[in-house]
């Protein structure tokens, strides 16, 4: 339902083509009212002046974009990587989910405001900002990452339906007919209420939990940081695919192109940061659950320790624990990989049509819309066949895919922070020196744990004290050069907050100057920035100067980009040696 201005409900007769975008917006479609599965709002409606009620109503309206990609985080991979942690090491890897919450938090964030604020997708900012040759390499490895990663949802519903005894050559053309067919009605909200029943199924991780009998002082035990059998290849392995799979890249270009396409702006982002907590609360959750299914439900078989894909965990349980647990965990793994399957697909594809500057909208039909139907109809169909893989070769993709992810999630993310450090793309939308804080932390930290696996991989034989030395003397390194960088970034922010109270007071350079040598107060700060956020949206991309890339930053990023390809050659290294034993 939308809203007119005093907050009576009314219907919107707008169409798509009837709505022209501005600034940097490219796509008419991505222009005009909120229609989620849960409510409608007015591309003019405030919340001015409205009830708690109302204001309760427009918070549903908003809610999708950030649950959708938390919940799809848990897909096939993700299901899969959690069994693998709970059935080989118990309990005793739950601290790195909760190391992830704000890295999750602050990674998604980001993308929230750069979507509202730019009302275009996270591929069209990196070539437009940063040019063809950076752009080739981020949407390169999110096409190639994300074509696997398909290929795992569809492994996962193979294995689940075959749970039940449907044959692979029946499970997978029938789930890739169903997601292409749901994302192909020209209908931005029945996509979206398709989703949330999707979501709505998760709750069956009550009863699996409840059913499996969890101890929950062993539980509690895992929030303590722990290496169990030592810091080595294989466990550095797991960690890895579990960030991968946790906060994976194609999330950042997922929430980010869905947010746009739900036409959500400024007025709402902290809405949608609402949105994104729940998101959070419910994959956590999610995670815990899985672990504890495989930890507790086959605790005292022959499969402790013995992990080879979920398809064998919901086999496993069903032996040990009874048809009822291993049912429901089938249930669980097919709901991830319909849900995972859709968003990565959709991912995909907006960044397709980012680069190629085509419609990409889930509120075209298939004939205004061609290249963006079409190549999601691709990837389902390539995927799908991939799938027909062997056995024990899909086992290890699942995991080597999510390995792959953790992987080059650092390159992504210093993308993203540098977009969000762009003041021509966010004006007063951009980081914090405190959100740059911390997003340096999560960056330095994904390094860190790249750089140890590909220490264990080239040298198997180093011990956890040499290891855990390594982590030290990163940390000390990350810590030093945080600290050179943290003045200019200071004087940055305030150089720029009070040049615009300068353009909005209209005063001439000499009194600039005189304004930059008396600061302003924190108040008088705050509430500038919250005057000029009300009314900034970002230009036409076309019209900004592209930022200026110093020769250091040059260097740093041409290491990160030649060692994250070292890094991807070894994790491929590491997946061939488990596949031949």
């Amino acid at each position: 339902m939308a809203f007119f201005s005093n907050g009576a409900p009314r219907r919107n007769t707008t169409a798509v083509a009837d709505v022209q975008p501005t600034g940097a917006v490219m796509d008419s479609a991505h222009v005009g009212d909120i229609h989620g599965a849960l409510g409608s709002i007015s591309q003019h409606d405030t919340l001015e002046g409205r009830s708690r009620w109302q204001r309760f109503r427009m918070l549903l309206a908003v809610i999708g974009p950030g649950l959708i990609v938390m919940v799809g985080d848990n897909d096939a991979g993700g299901v899969a990587t959690y069994a693998q942690a709970g059935q080989n090491y118990g309990m005793a890897l739950v601290w790195t989910l909760v190391l992830l919450i704000p890295v999750l938090y602050v990674n998604q964030e980001m993308v929230v405001r750069l979507g509202a604020v730019a009302g275009v997708g996270h591929a069209r900012l990196i070539f437009d900002r940063f040019g063809k040759f950076w752009g080739a390499f981020s949407v390169g490895d999110l096409f190639i990452v994300n074509a696997l990663t398909i290929v795992t949802e569809f492994i996962g519903v193979s294995m689940a339906l075959g749970y039940f005894g449907l044959p692979r050559g029946i499970s997978i053309p029938l789930a890739a007919v169903l997601l292409f067919a749901v994302v192909a009605g020209g209908s931005f909200r029945r996509w979206e209420r398709f989703l949330f029943g999707l979501i709505a199924l998760n709750i069956v991780i009550f009863p699996l939990t409840f059913m499996v009998r969890p101890k929950v002082s062993e539980v509690g035990h895992g929030f303590l940081p722990s290496f169990p059998g030592g810091l080595n290849s294989t466990l550095l392995l797991l960690i890895v695919a579990i960030v991968g799979t946790t906060v994976a890249p194609w999330q950042l270009f997922f929430q980010q192109s869905n947010i746009v396409d739900k036409r959500i702006t400024p007025r709402w982002i902290r809405y949608e940061r609402y949105d994104l907590i729940v998101g959070i609360v419910v994959v956590m959750a999610g995670a815990i659950a899985i672990m504890c299914a495989a930890s507790f439900g086959l605790a005292g078989t022959d499969a402790i320790g013995n992990f080879t894909d979920a398809g064998a965990v919901a086999r496993a349980l069903h032996d040990h624990m009874g048809p009822t647990v291993g049912a429901l965990f089938a249930i669980l793994l097919l709901d991830a990989s319909l849900i995972g399957a859709n968003a990565v697909g959709l991912a995909t594809t907006y960044a397709l049509g980012d680069t190629l500057g085509k419609r990409h909208s889930l509120h075209w039909k298939i004939t205004e819309a061609p290249i963006f139907y079409a190549g999601y109809a691709t990837l389902l169909a390539i995927a799908a066949a991939v799938s027909f893989s062997p056995d024990h070769v899909l086992g290890l993709l699942t995991q080597g895919v999510q390995a792959l992810a953790g992987v080059l999630l650092p390159s992504a993310t210093v993308f993203l922070v540098l977009l969000c450090n762009d003041k021509a793309v966010l004006g007063p939308w951009v980081n914090t020196v405190r959100q740059n804080i911390v997003a340096g932390v999560i960056v330095w930290s994904l390094v860190l744990l790249s750089l140890a696996l590909t220490a264990a991989t080239f040298f198997p034989n180093l011990s956890t004290q040499t290891l855990e030395i390594g982590f030290g003397a990163g940390a000390l390194i990350g810590i030093l050069g945080g600290a050179a960088m943290l003045p200019a970034w200071r004087r940055g922010q305030r150089r720029a907050t009070e040049r615009t109270a300068a353009e909005l007071g209209g005063l001439d350079p000499d009194q600039v100057e005189e304004l930059e040598s008396t600061p302003l107060t924190r108040a008088e700060r705050k509430a500038i920035l919250e005057a000029d956020r009300d009314a900034f949206r970002t230009p036409a991309l076309d019209t900004l100067e592209r930022p200026a890339f110093s020769m250091g930053r040059m260097a740093g990023m041409i290491a990160l980009r030649g060692y994250l390809l070292i890094a991807v050659v070894l994790v491929g290294v590491k997946i061939f040696q488990s596949i031949t034993g």
